[in-house]
């Protein structure tokens, strides 16, 4: 149940959820309403989030023998909204039911 791929699924979605909140969310209700307060909230938890994630990507990358561009594909699906679930469904997923 807890190891360490499931962790890193767990981690690729709070941050690809946390991300979404930012975006579409927090930042315009900062733009718009002039409120601030959501982006400080949700930026915290997501940096934190994002590094978890690209920590566990760079540790797996060794143990799945991920070649360049697939570390290079879950590496820049962080910074692209809906990006970690497309990866979470292509690559993690397979590696979970190992």
């Amino acid at each position: 149940m807890f190891s360490s791929i499931n962790i890193f699924r767990l981690i690729a979605l709070l941050e690809g959820v946390s991300y979404i909140l930012l975006l579409f969310i927090a930042t315009p209700i900062k733009h718009f309403y002039h409120d601030p307060q959501y982006v400080k909230m949700l930026g915290m938890p997501h940096g934190l989030l994002f590094v978890a994630y690209v920590a566990f990507a760079f540790m797996f990358k060794k143990e799945f023998a991920w070649n360049t561009k697939e570390f290079l594909t879950v590496l820049v699906a962080s910074v692209i909204p809906f990006g970690t679930f497309y990866i979470d469904k292509v690559y993690l997923k397979k590696l979970s039911a190992k």
